[in-house]
Protein backbone atom coordinates (compact mmCIF):
# COMPACT_ATOMS: atom_id res chain seq x y z
CA UNK A 1 0.00 0.00 0.00
CA UNK A 2 1.05 3.42 -0.83
CA UNK A 3 2.32 5.62 1.69
CA UNK A 4 2.09 9.55 1.76
CA UNK A 5 4.77 11.18 3.41
CA UNK A 6 6.03 15.01 2.79
CA UNK A 7 9.57 14.67 1.59
CA UNK A 8 10.74 17.46 3.20
CA UNK A 9 11.49 18.12 7.27
CA UNK A 10 9.63 22.08 6.99
CA UNK A 11 6.86 23.25 5.49
CA UNK A 12 6.03 26.75 3.85
CA UNK A 13 3.34 27.71 6.31
CA UNK A 14 6.06 26.95 9.36
CA UNK A 15 8.95 29.11 7.36
CA UNK A 16 8.71 29.58 3.95
CA UNK A 17 12.59 31.21 3.85
CA UNK A 18 13.38 28.23 5.58
CA UNK A 19 11.16 26.05 3.05
CA UNK A 20 12.80 27.45 0.32
CA UNK A 21 16.45 26.64 0.84
CA UNK A 22 15.19 23.37 1.73
CA UNK A 23 13.64 22.72 -1.52
CA UNK A 24 17.41 23.98 -3.64
CA UNK A 25 18.98 21.28 -0.96
CA UNK A 26 17.14 18.16 -1.64
CA UNK A 27 16.40 18.34 -5.10
CA UNK A 28 20.66 19.21 -5.48
CA UNK A 29 20.10 22.60 -7.44
CA UNK A 30 22.59 24.24 -6.01
CA UNK A 31 25.12 25.32 -3.43
CA UNK A 32 26.56 28.35 -1.60
CA UNK A 33 30.67 28.45 -2.84
CA UNK A 34 33.75 29.69 -1.04
CA UNK A 35 33.30 33.13 -3.07
CA UNK A 36 31.11 35.29 -0.78
CA UNK A 37 27.54 36.12 -2.21
CA UNK A 38 28.22 33.21 -5.17
CA UNK A 39 26.57 30.02 -5.97
CA UNK A 40 27.71 26.94 -7.80
CA UNK A 41 24.81 25.50 -9.81
CA UNK A 42 25.03 21.75 -9.66
CA UNK A 43 24.22 19.43 -12.94
CA UNK A 44 20.35 19.23 -11.87
CA UNK A 45 19.90 22.78 -11.65
CA UNK A 46 22.20 23.66 -14.25
CA UNK A 47 20.06 21.16 -16.75
CA UNK A 48 17.14 23.08 -15.98
CA UNK A 49 18.77 26.40 -17.18
CA UNK A 50 19.66 24.29 -19.85
CA UNK A 51 16.58 23.72 -21.06
CA UNK A 52 15.17 27.56 -20.26
CA UNK A 53 17.78 28.63 -22.43
CA UNK A 54 16.91 26.40 -25.04
CA UNK A 55 13.54 27.37 -25.77
CA UNK A 56 14.66 31.24 -24.79
CA UNK A 57 17.12 31.14 -27.63
CA UNK A 58 15.34 28.97 -30.82
CA UNK A 59 11.90 32.07 -30.12
CA UNK A 60 14.65 34.32 -30.49
CA UNK A 61 16.30 32.94 -32.99
CA UNK A 62 12.89 33.03 -34.71
CA UNK A 63 12.63 36.33 -34.16
CA UNK A 64 16.01 37.19 -36.30
CA UNK A 65 18.37 37.85 -33.81
CA UNK A 66 21.65 36.65 -33.54
CA UNK A 67 24.39 35.26 -30.68
CA UNK A 68 27.16 37.35 -30.02
CA UNK A 69 29.71 37.81 -27.24
CA UNK A 70 31.32 40.59 -25.44
CA UNK A 71 33.83 41.39 -22.95
CA UNK A 72 33.03 40.59 -19.11
CA UNK A 73 35.27 43.43 -18.29
CA UNK A 74 34.29 46.97 -19.01
CA UNK A 75 36.15 49.91 -18.93
CA UNK A 76 35.63 52.09 -15.81
CA UNK A 77 36.14 55.43 -17.82
CA UNK A 78 33.31 54.51 -20.23
CA UNK A 79 30.50 54.21 -17.52
CA UNK A 80 31.38 57.91 -17.39
CA UNK A 81 29.41 59.11 -20.48
CA UNK A 82 26.11 57.82 -19.12
CA UNK A 83 26.04 59.62 -16.01
CA UNK A 84 22.41 58.15 -14.60
CA UNK A 85 23.41 54.79 -15.48
CA UNK A 86 26.21 54.94 -13.76
CA UNK A 87 24.53 56.11 -10.81
CA UNK A 88 21.77 53.01 -10.97
CA UNK A 89 24.44 50.62 -10.69
CA UNK A 90 27.55 52.24 -8.88
CA UNK A 91 26.80 50.34 -5.22
CA UNK A 92 26.45 47.13 -7.18
CA UNK A 93 29.75 47.14 -9.37
CA UNK A 94 32.99 45.20 -8.58
CA UNK A 95 35.98 46.98 -9.96
CA UNK A 96 39.59 45.54 -11.21
CA UNK A 97 42.19 48.02 -10.20
CA UNK A 98 45.53 45.43 -10.60
CA UNK A 99 46.22 42.59 -12.86
CA UNK A 100 48.63 40.85 -10.88
CA UNK A 101 49.47 39.40 -7.14
CA UNK A 102 53.05 39.36 -5.96
CA UNK A 103 54.35 37.63 -2.95
CA UNK A 104 55.79 40.54 -0.46
CA UNK A 105 56.78 39.84 3.19
CA UNK A 106 55.05 35.98 2.65
CA UNK A 107 51.83 37.35 1.71
CA UNK A 108 49.75 37.59 -1.56
CA UNK A 109 49.43 41.50 -2.34
CA UNK A 110 47.79 42.81 -5.27
CA UNK A 111 50.54 44.72 -7.81
CA UNK A 112 50.58 46.29 -11.58
CA UNK A 113 47.91 49.13 -10.61
CA UNK A 114 46.10 49.55 -13.51
CA UNK A 115 46.03 53.07 -14.68
CA UNK A 116 42.18 52.63 -16.14
CA UNK A 117 40.04 50.40 -13.32
CA UNK A 118 37.90 47.91 -14.99
CA UNK A 119 34.09 46.95 -13.96
CA UNK A 120 33.68 43.59 -13.69
CA UNK A 121 30.13 43.14 -15.96
CA UNK A 122 26.75 44.54 -14.21
CA UNK A 123 25.28 44.80 -17.73
CA UNK A 124 26.30 45.45 -21.19
CA UNK A 125 24.76 48.36 -22.78
CA UNK A 126 27.63 50.68 -22.72
CA UNK A 127 30.26 47.69 -23.94
CA UNK A 128 27.66 47.08 -26.98
CA UNK A 129 27.04 50.01 -27.71
CA UNK A 130 30.80 50.73 -28.54
CA UNK A 131 30.53 47.38 -30.76
CA UNK A 132 27.47 49.02 -32.15
CA UNK A 133 28.91 51.93 -33.42
CA UNK A 134 31.88 50.09 -35.20
CA UNK A 135 29.11 48.15 -36.77
CA UNK A 136 26.34 50.51 -37.51
CA UNK A 137 26.97 53.04 -40.25
CA UNK A 138 23.78 53.22 -42.62
CA UNK A 139 20.25 52.88 -42.36
CA UNK A 140 21.02 49.54 -44.21
CA UNK A 141 22.37 47.81 -41.32
CA UNK A 142 18.98 48.82 -39.18
CA UNK A 143 17.38 47.02 -37.43
CA UNK A 144 21.11 45.46 -35.80
CA UNK A 145 19.37 42.48 -33.34
CA UNK A 146 21.72 40.75 -30.94
CA UNK A 147 21.66 38.74 -27.79
CA UNK A 148 24.10 37.30 -25.58
CA UNK A 149 24.06 34.34 -22.75
CA UNK A 150 26.50 35.31 -20.30
CA UNK A 151 27.31 35.62 -16.76
CA UNK A 152 26.83 39.18 -14.68
CA UNK A 153 28.20 40.20 -11.56
CA UNK A 154 26.73 42.98 -9.06
CA UNK A 155 27.76 42.74 -5.49
CA UNK A 156 24.65 42.29 -3.73
CA UNK A 157 23.95 43.04 -0.39
CA UNK A 158 22.09 40.42 1.18
CA UNK A 159 22.49 37.29 -1.67
CA UNK A 160 19.95 34.70 -1.56
CA UNK A 161 20.40 31.61 -3.82
CA UNK A 162 18.77 32.09 -7.24
CA UNK A 163 17.24 35.26 -6.21
CA UNK A 164 20.36 37.51 -5.60
CA UNK A 165 23.35 36.42 -5.88
CA UNK A 166 27.10 38.60 -6.70
CA UNK A 167 27.31 36.44 -9.79
CA UNK A 168 24.35 34.77 -11.97
CA UNK A 169 23.78 34.22 -15.44
CA UNK A 170 21.59 35.33 -17.50
CA UNK A 171 20.61 36.11 -21.51
CA UNK A 172 20.81 40.35 -22.14
CA UNK A 173 19.34 40.98 -25.50
CA UNK A 174 20.78 44.75 -27.88
CA UNK A 175 19.39 46.52 -30.28
CA UNK A 176 19.35 49.27 -32.66
CA UNK A 177 16.64 50.39 -34.78
CA UNK A 178 16.45 53.71 -37.47
CA UNK A 179 13.61 55.08 -34.96
CA UNK A 180 12.05 55.56 -31.87
CA UNK A 181 8.73 53.75 -33.22
CA UNK A 182 10.64 50.36 -34.36
CA UNK A 183 13.01 50.16 -31.45
CA UNK A 184 9.60 50.76 -28.99
CA UNK A 185 7.93 47.94 -31.03
CA UNK A 186 11.10 45.71 -30.74
CA UNK A 187 11.03 46.56 -26.71
CA UNK A 188 7.08 45.65 -26.61
CA UNK A 189 7.60 42.40 -28.81
CA UNK A 190 10.54 41.09 -26.72
CA UNK A 191 7.98 41.99 -23.53
CA UNK A 192 5.18 39.97 -25.14
CA UNK A 193 8.23 37.30 -25.66
CA UNK A 194 8.81 37.31 -21.71
CA UNK A 195 5.08 36.98 -20.78
CA UNK A 196 4.53 34.22 -22.87
CA UNK A 197 7.51 32.41 -21.70
CA UNK A 198 6.36 32.72 -17.98
CA UNK A 199 2.74 32.16 -18.06
CA UNK A 200 2.75 29.83 -21.03
CA UNK A 201 5.71 27.81 -20.87
CA UNK A 202 6.63 27.96 -17.14
CA UNK A 203 2.71 27.83 -15.85
CA UNK A 204 3.80 30.96 -13.38
CA UNK A 205 1.01 33.44 -12.25
CA UNK A 206 1.89 37.16 -12.95
CA UNK A 207 0.85 40.55 -14.29
CA UNK A 208 3.24 42.53 -17.38
CA UNK A 209 3.11 45.83 -17.13
CA UNK A 210 5.59 49.25 -17.31
CA UNK A 211 7.99 50.08 -14.23
CA UNK A 212 6.46 53.53 -12.74
CA UNK A 213 9.20 56.42 -13.83
CA UNK A 214 11.15 56.66 -10.54
CA UNK A 215 11.94 52.87 -11.05
CA UNK A 216 12.89 52.15 -14.48
CA UNK A 217 16.45 51.09 -15.62
CA UNK A 218 19.12 52.92 -14.55
CA UNK A 219 19.09 55.31 -18.81
CA UNK A 220 16.44 54.00 -20.03
CA UNK A 221 13.44 56.12 -21.61
CA UNK A 222 10.61 53.11 -20.21
CA UNK A 223 10.98 49.94 -18.84
CA UNK A 224 8.50 46.98 -19.23
CA UNK A 225 8.26 44.15 -16.53
CA UNK A 226 6.69 40.55 -16.03
CA UNK A 227 5.76 40.50 -12.36
CA UNK A 228 4.99 37.17 -10.67
CA UNK A 229 3.61 36.19 -7.60
CA UNK A 230 4.86 33.38 -5.74
CA UNK A 231 3.18 31.59 -2.95
CA UNK A 232 3.53 33.70 -0.11
CA UNK A 233 1.95 36.58 -2.08
CA UNK A 234 5.28 38.35 -2.39
CA UNK A 235 6.55 39.67 -5.85
CA UNK A 236 9.66 39.22 -8.16
CA UNK A 237 10.83 40.83 -11.19
CA UNK A 238 10.74 38.02 -13.86
CA UNK A 239 11.98 39.18 -16.65
CA UNK A 240 12.41 42.89 -18.01
CA UNK A 241 12.43 44.88 -21.59
CA UNK A 242 13.56 48.79 -21.90
CA UNK A 243 13.35 50.91 -24.46
CA UNK A 244 16.50 52.98 -24.31
CA UNK A 245 15.73 56.34 -26.29
CA UNK A 246 18.65 57.86 -27.99
CA UNK A 247 20.21 57.59 -24.49
CA UNK A 248 22.84 55.14 -24.80
CA UNK A 249 23.58 55.53 -28.60
CA UNK A 250 24.64 59.19 -27.60
CA UNK A 251 27.14 57.68 -25.33
CA UNK A 252 28.71 55.24 -26.94
CA UNK A 253 28.06 57.16 -30.59
CA UNK A 254 26.16 54.90 -32.52
CA UNK A 255 25.41 56.80 -35.84
CA UNK A 256 24.30 55.90 -38.95
CA UNK A 257 23.22 58.15 -42.33
CA UNK A 258 19.91 58.07 -42.89
CA UNK A 259 17.59 57.72 -46.05
CA UNK A 260 18.57 61.20 -47.23
CA UNK A 261 22.21 60.96 -46.11
CA UNK A 262 21.89 62.97 -42.75
CA UNK A 263 23.14 61.30 -39.84
CA UNK A 264 21.45 60.48 -36.75
CA UNK A 265 22.00 58.38 -33.52
CA UNK A 266 20.14 55.51 -33.81
CA UNK A 267 17.68 54.12 -31.10
CA UNK A 268 18.02 51.05 -29.06
CA UNK A 269 16.62 48.57 -26.94
CA UNK A 270 17.95 46.07 -24.30
CA UNK A 271 16.72 43.02 -22.78
CA UNK A 272 16.92 40.36 -20.23
CA UNK A 273 15.94 37.59 -18.31
CA UNK A 274 18.43 35.07 -15.62
CA UNK A 275 18.81 32.09 -13.38
CA UNK A 276 16.56 34.34 -10.94
CA UNK A 277 13.40 32.95 -12.85
CA UNK A 278 14.81 29.26 -11.50
CA UNK A 279 14.11 30.80 -7.79
CA UNK A 280 10.40 32.08 -9.26
CA UNK A 281 9.89 28.37 -10.56
CA UNK A 282 10.47 27.41 -6.90
CA UNK A 283 8.64 29.48 -5.12
CA UNK A 284 5.62 28.89 -7.01
CA UNK A 285 5.26 25.54 -8.13
CA UNK A 286 7.22 23.51 -5.21
CA UNK A 287 5.22 21.97 -2.05
CA UNK A 288 6.03 20.26 0.91
CA UNK A 289 7.47 17.25 -0.98
CA UNK A 290 9.75 19.44 -2.96
CA UNK A 291 10.27 20.72 -6.00
CA UNK A 292 7.59 20.39 -8.66
CA UNK A 293 8.54 21.44 -12.56
CA UNK A 294 6.67 21.95 -15.47
CA UNK A 295 7.54 19.56 -18.57
CA UNK A 296 9.02 22.31 -21.19
CA UNK A 297 12.11 22.47 -18.46
CA UNK A 298 12.14 19.60 -16.05
CA UNK A 299 15.07 17.58 -16.79
CA UNK A 300 13.54 14.29 -17.06
CA UNK A 301 9.89 13.76 -17.62
CA UNK A 302 9.98 10.26 -16.48
CA UNK A 303 12.43 7.95 -14.20
CA UNK A 304 11.44 4.62 -14.35
CA UNK A 305 12.71 2.49 -11.15
CA UNK A 306 12.73 -1.26 -11.63
CA UNK A 307 11.81 -3.59 -8.47
CA UNK A 308 14.20 -6.39 -8.45
CA UNK A 309 13.45 -8.40 -5.71
CA UNK A 310 14.73 -12.09 -7.46
CA UNK A 311 17.61 -11.54 -9.04
CA UNK A 312 16.21 -14.41 -11.62
CA UNK A 313 13.88 -11.24 -12.82
CA UNK A 314 16.14 -8.85 -13.76
CA UNK A 315 16.84 -9.35 -17.21
CA UNK A 316 12.98 -9.47 -18.00
CA UNK A 317 12.48 -6.37 -15.69
CA UNK A 318 15.36 -4.60 -17.50
CA UNK A 319 14.01 -4.97 -21.08
CA UNK A 320 10.34 -4.19 -20.01
CA UNK A 321 11.84 -0.99 -18.85
CA UNK A 322 14.26 -0.36 -21.91
CA UNK A 323 10.96 -1.03 -23.74
CA UNK A 324 8.95 1.78 -22.45
CA UNK A 325 12.14 3.93 -22.23
CA UNK A 326 12.66 3.56 -26.20
CA UNK A 327 9.32 3.99 -26.61
CA UNK A 328 8.93 7.41 -25.14
CA UNK A 329 12.49 9.13 -25.71
CA UNK A 330 11.68 9.63 -28.94
CA UNK A 331 9.66 12.77 -27.90
CA UNK A 332 10.43 12.66 -23.94
CA UNK A 333 13.16 12.97 -21.39
CA UNK A 334 13.40 9.46 -20.03
CA UNK A 335 15.85 7.76 -17.69
CA UNK A 336 15.80 3.98 -15.72
CA UNK A 337 17.58 4.53 -12.57
CA UNK A 338 19.69 1.61 -11.92
CA UNK A 339 21.47 2.84 -9.32
CA UNK A 340 22.22 0.34 -6.07
CA UNK A 341 19.67 2.06 -3.75
CA UNK A 342 16.48 0.94 -2.28
CA UNK A 343 13.38 1.75 -4.86
CA UNK A 344 11.87 3.95 -1.71
CA UNK A 345 14.98 5.91 -1.44
CA UNK A 346 15.42 6.51 -5.47
CA UNK A 347 11.22 7.19 -5.49
CA UNK A 348 11.90 10.13 -2.88
CA UNK A 349 14.80 11.29 -4.18
CA UNK A 350 12.56 11.79 -7.49
CA UNK A 351 10.03 12.99 -6.09
CA UNK A 352 12.05 15.71 -4.09
CA UNK A 353 13.54 16.77 -7.59
CA UNK A 354 10.06 17.35 -9.12
CA UNK A 355 9.96 14.80 -11.84
CA UNK A 356 6.15 15.05 -13.72
CA UNK A 357 6.17 10.92 -13.63
CA UNK A 358 7.98 8.49 -11.95
CA UNK A 359 7.37 4.53 -12.73
CA UNK A 360 8.27 1.46 -10.84
CA UNK A 361 8.29 -1.66 -12.77
CA UNK A 362 8.69 -5.29 -10.63
CA UNK A 363 7.62 -8.42 -12.23
CA UNK A 364 3.57 -7.90 -11.23
CA UNK A 365 3.64 -5.06 -14.02
CA UNK A 366 4.91 -7.47 -16.46
CA UNK A 367 2.93 -10.18 -16.32
CA UNK A 368 -0.11 -7.98 -16.06
CA UNK A 369 1.41 -5.62 -18.79
CA UNK A 370 0.76 -2.62 -17.00
CA UNK A 371 3.05 0.51 -15.86
CA UNK A 372 2.66 1.92 -11.95
CA UNK A 373 3.39 5.67 -11.70
CA UNK A 374 2.69 8.27 -9.66
CA UNK A 375 1.63 11.76 -10.30
CA UNK A 376 3.79 14.18 -9.26
CA UNK A 377 1.40 17.48 -9.87
CA UNK A 378 -1.27 15.47 -8.38
CA UNK A 379 -0.63 14.96 -4.59
CA UNK A 380 1.53 11.61 -5.92
CA UNK A 381 -1.35 9.98 -7.23
CA UNK A 382 -0.62 6.41 -7.70
CA UNK A 383 -2.14 4.85 -11.24
CA UNK A 384 -1.75 1.82 -12.45
CA UNK A 385 -2.85 1.36 -16.41
CA UNK A 386 -1.50 -0.77 -19.34
CA UNK A 387 1.45 -0.48 -20.63
CA UNK A 388 0.36 0.94 -24.08
CA UNK A 389 -2.10 3.06 -22.29
CA UNK A 390 1.26 4.53 -20.70
CA UNK A 391 3.29 5.24 -23.70
CA UNK A 392 0.45 6.35 -26.28
CA UNK A 393 -1.23 8.83 -23.57
CA UNK A 394 2.19 10.16 -22.14
CA UNK A 395 1.87 13.20 -24.34
CA UNK A 396 -1.60 13.83 -22.64
CA UNK A 397 -0.50 12.89 -19.00
CA UNK A 398 2.18 15.95 -19.53
CA UNK A 399 -0.52 18.10 -20.97
CA UNK A 400 -2.55 17.04 -17.48
CA UNK A 401 0.33 17.75 -15.55
CA UNK A 402 1.50 21.26 -16.92
CA UNK A 403 -2.23 22.31 -16.58
CA UNK A 404 -2.58 21.37 -13.01
CA UNK A 405 0.47 23.25 -11.81
CA UNK A 406 -0.92 26.27 -14.16
CA UNK A 407 -4.48 26.00 -12.55
CA UNK A 408 -3.25 25.03 -8.72
CA UNK A 409 -0.66 28.59 -8.84
CA UNK A 410 -3.21 30.41 -10.48
CA UNK A 411 -6.13 29.87 -8.17
CA UNK A 412 -4.04 30.51 -5.10
CA UNK A 413 -2.60 33.64 -6.46
CA UNK A 414 -5.79 34.86 -7.89
CA UNK A 415 -7.05 34.60 -4.07
CA UNK A 416 -4.30 36.80 -3.48
CA UNK A 417 -5.09 39.40 -5.72
CA UNK A 418 -7.36 42.32 -3.87
CA UNK A 419 -8.39 45.26 -5.77
CA UNK A 420 -11.11 46.72 -3.34
CA UNK A 421 -8.25 48.47 -1.36
CA UNK A 422 -8.84 52.48 -1.46
CA UNK A 423 -6.92 54.19 1.85
CA UNK A 424 -3.38 53.63 3.30
CA UNK A 425 -5.21 52.45 5.96
CA UNK A 426 -6.91 50.13 4.31
CA UNK A 427 -3.71 49.42 2.55
CA UNK A 428 -1.82 49.01 5.84
CA UNK A 429 -4.52 46.73 7.64
CA UNK A 430 -4.37 44.14 4.39
CA UNK A 431 -0.49 44.13 4.66
CA UNK A 432 -0.64 43.71 8.42
CA UNK A 433 -1.82 40.65 8.17
CA UNK A 434 -1.08 39.59 4.71
CA UNK A 435 0.78 39.12 1.46
CA UNK A 436 -0.67 40.10 -2.36
CA UNK A 437 -0.82 42.01 -5.07
CA UNK A 438 -2.95 45.34 -4.30
CA UNK A 439 -4.44 46.79 -7.45
CA UNK A 440 -5.14 50.55 -6.51
CA UNK A 441 -4.90 54.31 -8.46
CA UNK A 442 -2.36 55.95 -8.30
CA UNK A 443 -1.82 59.37 -9.84
CA UNK A 444 1.78 59.03 -11.12
CA UNK A 445 3.38 61.14 -8.75
CA UNK A 446 6.42 60.72 -6.53
CA UNK A 447 4.43 62.34 -3.51
CA UNK A 448 3.81 60.61 -0.12
CA UNK A 449 5.97 57.56 -2.06
CA UNK A 450 7.59 57.09 1.87
CA UNK A 451 4.05 55.45 2.77
CA UNK A 452 4.54 52.39 0.50
CA UNK A 453 7.97 52.26 1.91
CA UNK A 454 7.61 52.51 5.65
CA UNK A 455 5.01 49.47 5.29
CA UNK A 456 7.91 47.57 2.32
CA UNK A 457 5.51 48.27 -0.55
CA UNK A 458 6.83 49.35 -3.81
CA UNK A 459 4.33 49.60 -6.96
CA UNK A 460 5.18 46.69 -9.02
CA UNK A 461 3.68 47.89 -12.50
CA UNK A 462 1.76 49.39 -14.43
CA UNK A 463 -0.46 46.42 -15.71
CA UNK A 464 -0.92 46.62 -19.57
CA UNK A 465 -4.59 45.61 -18.43
CA UNK A 466 -6.23 48.74 -17.13
CA UNK A 467 -9.79 49.22 -15.79
CA UNK A 468 -10.00 52.89 -16.96
CA UNK A 469 -12.44 53.40 -14.19
CA UNK A 470 -12.15 56.86 -12.04
CA UNK A 471 -10.76 56.37 -8.78
CA UNK A 472 -8.77 58.47 -5.94
CA UNK A 473 -5.13 58.04 -5.95
CA UNK A 474 -4.04 55.55 -2.85
CA UNK A 475 -1.11 58.30 -2.17
CA UNK A 476 -2.73 61.76 -2.86
CA UNK A 477 -6.53 61.64 -3.18
CA UNK A 478 -6.00 63.23 -6.96
CA UNK A 479 -8.57 61.78 -9.42
CA UNK A 480 -6.95 59.21 -11.74
CA UNK A 481 -7.67 56.11 -13.99
CA UNK A 482 -4.41 54.48 -13.66
CA UNK A 483 -4.34 51.10 -11.95
CA UNK A 484 -0.99 50.03 -10.67
CA UNK A 485 0.05 47.17 -8.31
CA UNK A 486 1.72 47.26 -5.26
CA UNK A 487 2.95 44.58 -3.38
CA UNK A 488 6.24 43.25 -1.35
CA UNK A 489 8.89 42.01 -3.21
CA UNK A 490 12.11 39.85 -3.41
Amino acid sequence: MYQKRNALSITREEDFSAWYKEVINQADLAELSETRGCIVIKPYGFSIWENIKSILDNKFKELGHTNAYFPLMIPADLFEKEAEHVAGFAKEMAVVTHHRLEYIDGKLTPSGKLETPYVVRPTSELIIGKSFSKWVKSYRDLPLLINQWCNVVRWEMRPRMFLRTAEFLWQEGHTAHETAEEAIEETIRMHEVYKWFICDVLKLFAIPGKKPAYDKFAGAVDTYTVEAMMQDGKALQAATSHFLGQNFAKATDIKYQDRNGNIQYAYTSSWGLSTRIIGALIMSHSDDDGLNLPSAIAPYHCVIIPIIKDINNKENIMNYCNSIKEQLSMKFRVLIDIKDDSPQNKKWNYIRKGVPFICEIGIKEIENNLVFFIKRSDNLKPVKISKEEFINGFGKLLNEHDNFLKNNNENSCKAKLIDNIKTVEELTDYFNKNNGFARVKWAGTNENLAKLEDLSLSIRCIPTEQSDTLGKCILTGKETTQDVIVAKSY
